[in-house]
Order: structure tokens, then C-alpha cells, then sequence
């Protein structure tokens, strides 16, 4: 990425503001993270954008900001990369990809490294997600790093989730079907100008007519091909139709509901990796209860001191 667009895009006092904030909450401790206020049901529209490795991910997601861009609605973009065994940082590929879209002054893009979490997330999540809420983003997108069968933990993080498969993903349909493919609100075949897309939508919509015998939303199958500028406006669409279809209000308090409880969950089980890694529990005189009582004890602790 071109080091003037960078300076370009960062001297917006809002965007510097931001950008702090941001590293600030991305890096806090598991401490600091439960004293931070955060809005699980916030009023910015937040979109999933998952699939596996290869599908254009980011791709789509350049595409979606060029069809907004002419709206004026504040878009943030976080870019769940993997995690360099290097650095420990963001492999930064995804914001790469997007560097096409980076002169929209109502664009901001955020890589983060996924770290230890292995649900193609990263820790502090929906804290980050947050401070675009504070910064009065009206449409927030998530990209999760490239996913597989079960991980599914951003369907509660978002209003409205996206999954994109590209033709050649025959077998991982068969082995999506029992997780993450049950899930998705939308289907995307991306680069549908490849062979065999015709193929893949058809099987798509056995199985979203199928979902939706018992549910109100049957998800749609969009083609889209970023070399081809096809299906932005179609895929932009869906979204929007979805939120008018699914998300009313007992649907939001629900999602809410959910966030705070992966919020918890994904706190306390960073926590205990830290404490496991400390040691605290190890000694040649405690039992496994006993060890676990030690952890437990910190973790009170943590909460009240």
C-alpha cells in the first residue's frame, strides 16, 4: 500500500482518533476490557463476511464499498488476519486487497491478528466493534480470517452474515453443511465467471429452500465476480432485505444478549490461559481440583480486587 494514501487518509483528526482508540482496545488486557462500557446492541448495521481461505473475501468487500461509497454512510471495515509466526502481528493481506477503495473518506479499514483466539476472530472483538459504534460508523463489516466447518462465532457478532464459496468448493460445501453453512443468512458464489458456479448456486438453493421451510428468511444465493464488477448491487440488496425481514426488535435484544455472553465467555477463557501459562496452578502438592481452585480463586479475585 502506497505510504501517500496512508498519510492521506490518517491526517482526519477523527481518523487519528480513531486509529488510537482502536490499538488501545485491540491491545488491552482482559482487566482493563471489563471495566471498558460496551454497546452489545449498538445502531451501526454489521455484517459478516466469512468463508474459506481463497474465496475473495476482501475482494467482495472492495466491491460493496465502491457500490456504497456514493451513499456518504460511514463504512469500518475489520480484517481478521492470521497471525504471523514471526511478528505475532496482522499479516495485513486483507487491507492490501482493499487498497483500491482507500481514497473513500468515509472508509476506514482495520487489520487485526487473530492471536490465540481459533474461531477466525481475534481477542477484544467487541470491544473494537464498539469504538466504530462511538465513532458513529453507520455500517460496520467483519471479515473473519478463513474458516471451516465449525467456526461459527461470528454469527452472534453480527446482524446479517455473509458466507462466500467460489466454484471449487464442492467438498467444503459437504463439509460445511452441519456447521457454518446452516448458519449464513446470505450466500455468495464468488467469481461466478469461473466454470461449475452454476453448479454451486443450484446446490446453494436445494439447501436454503430446505432452511427456510422453518424459518422466516430463506437466504438467497448471489453470484458476484469482482473482475467482472458483478453483483454488488444484488448482494447489497439481500442485506438489506434481510434487516428489514429478520432483524426486529426481539431479534436484536436476542443478538445482544448473545454478544454479552460470547463477550464473558471468550474473556474468561483468555483469562485462564494466561493464568495456566503462569504457572499459579502448578505444584508438586496440589490435586487437578486443587490446581483448579487456585485459578478459580484468581479469577475472583480479578473480578473483585
Amino acid at each position: 500500500m502506497s505510504t501517500d494514501r496512508i498519510v492521506a487518509a490518517e491526517d482526519l483528526p477523527w481518523r487519528r482518533k480513531l486509529a488510537r482508540e482502536l490499538t488501545l482496545r485491540a491491545r488491552a488486557s482482559v482487566r482493563e476490557i471489563l471495566c471498558a462500557p460496551i454497546a452489545f446492541g449498538g445502531k451501526a448495521r454489521r455484517i459478516g463476511i466469512t468463508g474459506p481461505p481463497g474465496a475473495g473475501k476482501s475482494s467482495l468487500i472492495a466491491m460493496l464499498a465502491r457500490h456504497w461509497e456514493p451513499t456518504g454512510r460511514k463504512l469500518g471495515v475489520v480484517a481478521i488476519d492470521p497471525t504471523s509466526p514471526l511478528s505475532g502481528g496482522a499479516l495485513l493481506g486483507d487491507r492490501i486487497r482493499m487498497d483500491e477503495v482507500a481514497r473513500n473518506p468515509n472508509l476506514f479499514i482495520r487489520s487485526l491478528s487473530s492471536g490465540a483466539a481459533h474461531d477466525g476472530l481475534c481477542p477484544n472483538l467487541l470491544a473494537v466493534l464498539d469504538a466504530f459504534e462511538g465513532a458513529q460508523f453507520e455500517d460496520l463489516i467483519l471479515e473473519t480470517v478463513g474458516v471451516g466447518q465449525v467456526n461459527y462465532d461470528a454469527r452472534v457478532l453480527v446482524d446479517t452474515l455473509v458466507l462466500v464459496l467460489v466454484p471449487e468448493s464442492g467438498d467444503t460445501v459437504q463439509a460445511m453443511k452441519a456447521g457454518i453453512l446452516e448458519t449464513a443468512d446470505i450466500y455468495v458464489v464468488n467469481k461466478a465467471d469461473l466454470p461449475a458456479s452454476g453448479k454451486l448456486a443450484a446446490e446453494l438453493r436445494s439447501i436454503a429452500a430446505w432452511r427456510g421451510k422453518s424459518r422466516r428468511w430463506t437466504p438467497p444465493v448471489i453470484l458476484t465476480s469482482a473482475l467482472e464488477g458483478r453483483g454488488a448491487y444484488e448482494l447489497a440488496a439481500a442485506i438489506e432485505a434481510h434487516r428489514h425481514a429478520v432483524l426486529d426488535e426481539d431479534r436484536m435484544r436476542a443478538l445482544a444478549a448473545a454478544r454479552r455472553e460470547y463477550h464473558i465467555r471468550s474473556l474468561i477463557t483468555r483469562r485462564i490461559g494466561e493464568l495456566l501459562a503462569s504457572g499459579e496452578h502448578e505444584s508438586a502438592d496440589l490435586s487437578v481440583a486443587e490446581g483448579l481452585r487456585v485459578i478459580v480463586d484468581r479469577l475472583h479475585r480479578d473480578m473483585t480486587g
